[in-house]
């Protein structure tokens, strides 16, 4: 069985009206709906054909139904097909200019849970994928050389390495000029076994000196999640929510909200399946959270970047009957706005 049009206007009546109401939806309410023109006999069919397809539940024996997960993404995917809402608040505040990233962030997390009503969340920006822009070895003593890395973003590290055998004035030299020849603009994912092997190869009788410095290279350009930064607001917007204002509910959904490590773990989730979404926007839905405290929610999420690789996530959490237009909206909305704002500042 197939959803007809019929069946999708039923489905997205039931979606739309309990996510206004939280309570189930009958078969007489939908047929309130002016464009629909059936009968409660009809709709109590095509609704009975919807729950056999798992799309909708019925919670007791004599209720209305309510929206399944697997209804909700169908209602999600739609949604991530339509054009962007203008959210004014967002634009406002993208508009003006804030000299610190974090006040900005902050100001963000804000406005998001205000002009939701959920909670919202964003990430610090980080370097991801960073390129190597330069490196330079230099002596120390015989067995000792200092390796200077310089990564996108201008960040420098430094590391002192023992090597196992004297390095010459001209053979140092011809190193520095074979690492940065063959690695500078690479990512860390880029440099991969076939690069090292060539490397090693071309470096001879230093090939243990390379292996080292290699080390120190991927040290320097991994992305250190023990600096990042979370910021969180309207974690009490989940009171709002009957199904979420259960006392232990909403103990443990505030609790996984105030833990950086869980977070962290849905941001990790988050990236990792960046290649999955065209939109660069992705739904997690009830049991398809990463976060197991978190399975009585939605989350909204999307990655922001703000040029030369510096990125973060922003992530929208509420009840399984979020408002999702006006959430998807505003988020891309805001991947717009920041898109512009920053491009501008470049060229200024």
């Amino acid at each position: 069985m197939e959803l007809d049009a019929r069946k999708v206007t039923i489905l997205k009546a039931i979606i739309k009206t309990y996510l206004e109401t939280g309570e189930p939806v009958g078969s007489r309410t939908i047929s309130k709906y002016s464009d629909l023109q059936l009968s409660s006999a009809t709709i109590r069919n095509e609704m009975s054909d919807l729950e056999e397809m798992g799309y909708i539940i019925q919670p007791h024996t004599s209720a209305g139904r309510i929206p399944s997960d697997k209804g909700y993404r169908f209602y999600v995917d739609q949604i991530m097909e339509e054009k962007d809402q203008e959210v004014t608040e967002i634009k406002e505040l993208m508009v003006q200019r804030v000299d610190r990233v974090e006040l900005l962030l902050k100001k963000m997390a804000q406005i998001l849970a205000a002009n939701t009503n959920y909670a919202a969340m964003i990430s610090g920006p980080q370097y991801h994928q960073n390129k190597l822009k330069f490196i330079q070895l230099s002596r120390v003593d015989e067995r000792k050389l200092l390796v200077v890395t310089v990564v996108e973003g201008n960040i420098i590290k430094n590391a002192i390495i023992d090597v196992n055998e004297a390095v010459g004035d001209e053979e140092l030299l011809n190193l520095n000029i074979l690492l940065n020849t063959s690695l500078n603009g690479l990512t860390i994912e880029e440099i991969n076994l076939g690069v090292i092997s060539r490397l090693k190869e071309k470096a001879g009788l230093h090939s243990h000196v390379v292996e080292l410095v290699l080390n120190e290279v991927a040290e320097a350009i991994r992305v250190d999640e023990e600096e990042l930064e979370i910021y969180t607001s309207g974690a009490t917007n989940i009171f709002k929510y009957p199904e979420l204002s259960d006392g232990e509910k909403a103990s443990k959904l505030l609790s996984t909200f105030e833990q950086k490590e869980v977070l962290q773990d849905l941001i990790d989730e988050v990236n990792q399946n960046e290649h999955d979404s065209d939109t660069g926007i992705q739904v997690y839905i009830g049991d398809e959270m990463p976060v197991q405290g978190m399975r009585d929610c939605s989350v909204v999420t999307a990655n922001y970047e703000l040029g030369e690789g510096l990125r973060g996530t922003i992530g929208i959490i509420g009840p399984k009957r979020m408002d999702y237009e006006k959430v998807l909206g505003t988020l891309k909305n805001l991947m717009n706005q920041l898109d512009m704002t920053f491009k501008k500042e470049k060229g200024d």
